[in-house]
């Protein structure tokens, strides 16, 4: 942020971080990206070879918004050709081993993955040359050939090594364990398993998560790009800083703003971790926060934006096509769960600089209003894609407007205007950005496949029952459980779709919970395992740059996200939070969640009106643990205890004030 964006200025901004430690942070982060994110860890050296990558996923891209305009091929060629193109590109870009290539080392492609490349395009681009033979009655009749055997194996086998090399290997884990239970224990044999994995648009690789990215996930991915190379992230920076900077803890509570505003884009909220934490972390450390306090809100925030509508991910759009209920419902579904999850943040940074005596950003240090409205136009495409929506546009339309005003808009300032070389290398990383979306969607596709069509998903759900005697509470504990293990390490639609095809109907089938409570728990958990130790991997990321202790900023960022644990059983106990309900059900409860989050948040920060003692800290979170339950009775119990302590702390306050009027000397925890 320039000087000349400040308000009359008349020392160095607070905002500024020292120009090494900034350059510092920001060559960390690329190594955090590749260390934390599997994503991240592709070829920087590609020789003459960058001209393949970079024609074969401008073509990619140009694909896509062809048949976004004109229409999709029908579904299995659609889906053939997205995964073929984007696994040739994945062969050629990311190495098989865990060692990234630096840039400046020896350039070019080992021979190997050149033919893993061409054999990608060869088994996916069989589907688009012999359609017509493989949807054909008369081989539903006569069985497939020997030559199709071959090469649906050959494309599970590559898919699955696709994924692994750039998405990473839990999911591939998760996918070779449903293929062993369905050919080793369900005994279907591996011809016919093969054959259906492959080769239909029902179920499997091409089932519905590589439907809808091969649809409208791929033109969101490319928004989100075109959105960013406006620099719309700098207007978020300035916005948030603008809006809580001057409040106690200003610096922590921009950043849950900003790094929440950027995550709902980037769809990963390990890249934005660092991406955003390069800036905030070292800002917040600067401002007195403790290095792991100051990793752990930045983790909290960017895992918080996958929850965040209108993008949630791109995830929105997979539930959609999984529940039936449309996009434009979804979004307004998550409202307020991701508002709670934000406040839950927002209060837990508060009680901690208050206990901590950290103050806000001077005003003058902080970005002028003038300087933010001038760029307000950037939010125009996202105004455009929610209002398309919500007035009932397909998701592809409103995204292809999305990305041809964004696109406008870049023209508009000298700083984002694009050359064509620049309109090239913005529609080859529109690509690049969905290749590990694409793989993880069609490895995925073969989780829900399996689960769906074996019954697996039944045996786990009547398993869970059997466990917990039908104790509904402690179903939905074990289910939440199930989908922190099954999310560790995925990225957020293949962690929907897994989490969603495995979890979700345990709760829709057993207990009656509605489908979107049901989705929307699973989607909850699945997204928290980013901060869930001992695999929080966005809360590592945060420690990288923080310089802090790894599992102690993950321990951090699980209290900091307390909200988002405790949401999910509330709105599946109480529907109306969903709006599933009237209007006389919403407001007492949420007035009691909101209620119970502060006392929780008080608690566990060990602050409220002044320092809690051993015996307040506990107190307070069982009294907010109490007011969140929906029952009036139990919430009554939450509130009385809960000013049981407030009028403790305001007696002992009122003790402790000097002559002055001023807060003595903090009382001992």
């Amino acid at each position: 942020m320039s000087a000349g964006d400040r308000e009359d200025a008349p020392h160095a901004s607070s905002l500024e971080v020292d120009k090494k430690t900034q350059q510092e942070a920001e060559a960390h982060a690329e190594e955090l990206l590749r260390e934390h994110d599997t994503a991240s860890r592709y070829r920087t050296d590609l020789g003459l070879w960058a001209w393949v990558v970079g024609g074969l996923s401008v073509a990619l891209t140009l694909f896509h918004l062809y048949t976004g305009i004109f229409g999709s091929r029908p579904s299995l060629i659609q889906g053939a050709i997205h995964l073929g193109a984007a696994s040739s590109v994945i062969f050629l870009l990311y190495p098989a081993g865990k060692r990234v290539e630096r840039r400046g080392g020896r350039g070019g492609i080992p021979i190997w993955d050149v033919a893993l490349s061409l054999l990608a395009l060869f088994a996916n681009f069989y589907i688009v040359v012999r359609y017509s033979h493989l949807t054909s009655n008369l081989v539903q009749i006569m069985g497939f050939e020997t030559i199709d055997y071959v090469v649906a194996t050959l494309g599970i086998v590559l898919t699955l090594e696709a994924t692994r090399r750039c998405v990473g290997l839990p999911i591939v884990l998760i996918a070779v364990a449903a293929i062993g239970y369905a050919t080793l224990i369900v005994g279907q044999s591996w011809q016919n398993y093969a054959v259906g994995t492959f080769f239909t648009s029902r179920a499997g690789i091409f089932g519905t998560p590589i439907q809808v990215s091969s649809t409208f996930i791929f033109l969101f991915l490319l928004f989100a790009v075109v959105l960013i190379r406006t620099n719309i992230g700098a207007l978020f920076n300035d916005l948030a800083f603008r809006l809580t900077g001057r409040f106690t803890g200003g610096p922590a509570k921009a950043a849950v703003a900003a790094s929440g505003l950027q995550g709902m884009i980037s769809g990963s909220s390990v890249a934005n971790t660092v991406a955003s934490g390069s800036f905030t972390i070292p800002l917040m450390k600067r401002a007195g926060f403790r290095s792991h306090f100051a990793g752990a809100t930045e983790a909290t925030a960017s895992t918080g934006g996958q929850l965040m509508p209108p993008i949630m991910g791109a995830a929105a759009f997979i539930m959609a096509e999984y529940t039936g209920v449309p996009y434009s419902e979804i979004i307004l579904i998550a409202v307020i769960p991701a508002a709670l999850y934000f406040m839950g943040a927002f209060l837990s940074v508060h009680f901690e600089a208050k206990r901590t005596r950290i103050k806000g950003i001077p005003r003058a240090d902080l970005p002028s209003w003038k300087s933010i409205l001038t760029r307000i136009d950037l939010l125009a495409p996202l105004v455009i894609i929610v209002y398309m929506m919500l007035s009932g546009f397909s998701p592809a339309r409103a995204a292809l407007w999305g990305v041809a005003v964004a696109f406008a808009l870049s023209f508009l300032r000298k700083s984002t205007r694009l050359s064509f070389s620049g309109i090239v290398k913005t529609l080859e990383a529109g690509a690049r950005t969905a290749l590990p979306v694409i793989a993880a969607c069609a490895t995925a596709g073969i989780v829900a496949g399996t689960v769906t069509g074996t019954g697996l998903g039944s045996r786990l759900g009547n398993t869970i029952i059997d466990i917990a005697q039908g104790n509904f509470l402690l179903v939905l504990l074990m289910t939440m459980i199930v989908c922190l293990i099954l999310g560790m390490g995925l990225p957020t639609t293949a962690n929907y779709v897994v989490t969603a095809t495995v979890a979700a109907p345990i709760l829709v089938n057993n207990f009656d919970v509605p489908m979107i409570a049901a989705h929307m728990f699973v989607f909850f958990f699945g997204i928290l395992a980013d901060v869930t130790p001992p695999v929080c991997l966005a809360a590592y990321a945060g420690s990288g740059i923080a310089g802090s202790n790894p599992l102690k900023t993950g321990v951090t960022a699980l209290r900091l996200a307390i909200a988002g644990f405790l949401i999910p059983f509330v709105f599946v106990l109480e529907p109306s939070l969903l709006f599933e309900g009237t209007i006389g059900e919403l407001i007492p409860a949420l007035t009691t969640v909101v209620l119970g989050m502060i006392a929780i948040s008080a608690g566990l920060a060990g602050y409220l009106f002044g320092d809690t003692t051993r015996f307040e800290r506990p107190a307070l979170v069982i009294a907010g643990v109490l007011m969140v339950y929906p029952s009036i009775v139990v919430s009554v119990v939450g509130m009385v205890l809960a000013a049981a302590v407030i009028v403790v702390q305001l007696i002992r306050r009122g003790r402790h004030r000097d002559g002055s009027g001023k807060d003595a000397a903090p009382v001992t925890a």
